[in-house]
Parts: structure tokens; sequence; C-alpha cells
């Protein structure tokens, strides 16, 4: 078979493997990136950027206005199982910044794939993999040899699994976990026509949903991408998702945010969420495979999120391999877990704790109604939920700084 040889072969031009690639085509490396899909290409995703999300794209060099349907968002509202509704305005203003943006994953990803192959990195889309093997001369792992559909071999020294919640590079590799299906199951519709939900970003707790919730985040010209998540738990059935959208599109206080005029503008689609990263198996073939992104299991336990934590481990990932060049693959295996536990598992188990407290309709009720006693409260509940300063900080000193609660937002 024709054989390409590279530095880092990157399996999967998501955000993670792009982030990975642009960090290490720019530090002179030959990075192959393979996708099955050909881009631009739709990714079932709510679409939202929170702060720390929107840093990370600024170090990569992404421009908003790159990406078609760039949509800053400036004002948050929460639905309570009550019904009671809470505004929590983002900080705006001279100097203030963004702290949150939505913007459709096919045109995001389509210009990182874009901004990859500017600098530097190959990206072959429309090539799937469909083998792997680390067979070296030596005892330990030699390079890694992937069999390319349509394409030939990439070998690689190493490679980054960019590849989603299953990946099918951990699988190739014999590392797969049976049996994990995800923490969380979500579904989404693009309307259009719509009213309020094109303007502002919402999030409704109905009780029937919690520790789930339904979300609209806005985009350009009337559109709003609108959706619901659940907890995957005992009984949990994804076929039920699909029976319970409806009625939940039409439920007066969303109907009324969507407008009278908000129409579907095609099938919904769902997908699940892995968000167990303090137990994922980051890497394998003796450190010479690294799992970023889902395939790293590193959404947000408490919201959802996984951009953001699919550029930051996909970045931490390259570091990894350039910090070690010329040492063992386990040194890199262990410095991209360490900074993925140094970055990551503090938060996340907050998030995976409060996301208890928010399973029953009092912990929700108490929380949007303690957001909403004052105008400081309200802001500053706002960049909590969107600010790049982590959610565990006051449990972890080695992150504290001066102004840490009250710095600009991710774009002057």
């Amino acid at each position: 078979m024709p054989q390409l040889d590279a530095d880092v072969a990157v399996v999967g031009a998501g955000p993670a493997g792009v982030a990975a690639a642009i960090t290490l085509a720019r530090a002179g490396r030959q990075v192959v990136v393979i996708d099955k899909a050909r881009f631009p290409r739709d990714k079932c995703c709510g679409d939202g950027l929170t702060a720390t999300a929107l840093r990370e794209l600024e170090a990569l060099g992404l421009r908003p206005e790159a990406v078609a349907g760039w949509q800053p968002v400036h004002d948050v509202w929460l639905r309570s199982p009550s019904g009671r509704t809470v505004n929590l305005p983002l900080p705006s203003g001279d100097g203030e910044g963004l702290f949150a943006v939505v913007a459709p994953r096919s045109a995001l990803d389509a210009a990182l794939v874009d901004l990859a192959r500017a600098s530097g990195a190959k990206v072959l889309d429309g090539h799937g993999l469909a083998a792997a093997d680390v067979v070296g001369p030596g005892p330990g792992p030699g390079p890694v040899t992937l069999d390319v559909d349509g394409l030939g071999q990439v070998r690689a020294p190493y490679v980054i699994g960019a590849d989603g919640a299953w990946s099918p590079l951990r699988k190739a590799l014999g590392a797969a976990r049976a049996g994990y299906l995800g923490d969380w199951h979500a579904f989404r519709q693009y309307f259009t026509g719509c009213g309020p939900a094109a303007r502002d970003l919402w999030v409704w707790f109905d009780p029937d949903l919690l520790p789930g919730y339904a979300w609209s985040f806005p985009l350009p010209g009337g559109r709003a991408n609108v959706g619901f998540g659940l907890q995957r738990g005992a009984g949990f059935d994804a076929h039920r998702m699909g029976e319970l959208w409806p009625e939940l599109v039409e439920r007066a206080h969303i109907r009324e945010v969507l407008g009278p005029d908000a129409t579907a503008e095609a099938p919904h689609k769902a997908w699940p969420i892995p968000a167990r990263v303090h137990e994922a198996p980051l890497t394998a073939a003796g450190g010479r495979a690294l799992f970023v992104g889902d395939a790293a299991w590193a959404t947000d336990p408490l919201t959802g999120e996984g951009i953001a934590q699919a550029l930051l481990t996909g970045r931490r990932a390259a570091e990894a391999v350039l910090a070690a060049a010329g040492r063992a693959p386990a040194d890199v295996a262990r410095h991209y877990e360490r900074s993925v536990r140094q970055d990551l598992f503090a938060d996340h188990r907050l998030g995976r704790l409060l996301s208890r407290g928010l399973s029953h309709r009092k912990g929700a009720r108490i929380a949007i109604r303690a957001a909403g006693t004052s105008d400081w409260s309200r802001r500053n509940f706002a960049r909590w939920l969107f600010e790049d300063y982590p959610r565990a900080v006051l449990g972890t000193p080695r992150r504290w700084s001066r102004g840490m609660f009250a710095g600009p937002g991710a774009y002057r």
C-alpha cells in the first residue's frame, strides 16, 4: 500500500484534532490529519462557545469573521422548575470583551480545518480509519501505522485520537472499554423565523428534564439552535427523547420564546455526551497514542459543554509530544496525563457534585433564585457559567491570580 510518513498522525478533524494539528505544525512538525467526513459537514452540537473556548480559538489564530453565523451573546435567561425566570446579563461595554458566542459547528469546524491547512498540516478529509497497528522491531511498541480508506497507510511515531466518544482508533488498538455509552444524551434541531430565541440565550430547567435542561441558542438571520439533554440513568431509553421532543417545543413558555412563526429547518439529530475524563483511558500503545476531546470523555458533566475541553486537550496532547521530544513514549503519556489532571479533574469533580444538586426541583429552584438576588449575583453567576476561570478555582490555589474574578472576556 502507498505509505505517507509524518511526525504525528491525527485521527479526527474536529476542534480537538485540529487544535493538536495546528500546535504541532506551527512547531515545525509534519502532521497528517484524517477524517472520514468531507468538510464542511454538520456536527450535532449545541454550538455554544464559552470564554475558555474563545480564548483557545483566539490563541490558534481563528478570526470570528472566518466563521459564518458567528453570534455573540449578551443576555442569558434561566427558567426555574417553578416557572421563575431570571435574566443574567453578561458583562458588556468597553474593555469587557465577549464571554459567550454561538457558532454553527458546520462553519466553525470548516474554518478550523482551513486554518490547519494554512498552518502546514496535511488534512485528508473524506478518508476514514480502517485499521491501526504499533508493532515494532524491538520489545516496545513501534511507530503507529494507520490503514486509511482510499489512501493507503500513514506511519508516525505518535497518533492523536480525536475521533469521538466511541473512538475507532482506541478500538483498533485494542484499548476500547465496552459498555460505556456516555453520561448524557442530547437532542437538537435548527429553527428559523424565531422571535426572542434569535436574540438571547435561554435555558429551561423543566421538572421532567432534571438534572437535564432544554436550551435555545441564538443565531443570525432569525435562527436558533434548540435542543435538550438528559442524563443517562436507570431505565434510560434514548428513543424516548424523540417521542418527547414534539411536545417539549410546544410547551407555552418555550413556544413563547421561539415565536409563533418559528419552524424546524430539518430533522432533529441526537448524540451521546461522554463526561468521565477522570476515568478515561487517555493514552494507549505505551504512550504512542493520546486521546483528546470526546475520545478523552472530557465534556463538562454539569453543562454538557465539550468544545472548550476539546480544544484544550488537543493542545495539551500536542504540547506533550513536543515537550518529550527524544524521550520514551511513556514520558509523553505521563506528561499528557498530568496536564489533563491539572486542567480538568478538580472542576470535573465539582461539576459532578453540582449536577447532583440540580437533579431535584428544590436544588434547581434555590440556585436560580440565588442567581437573581441582586445585580451583583446576576452578573457574577453569568460569568461563573461562561468565564474561563475554573469552576473549582477556590479549591486550587495554584490557579489564583489578581483580578481572576474581574478580568476581560475572550475578545476585546
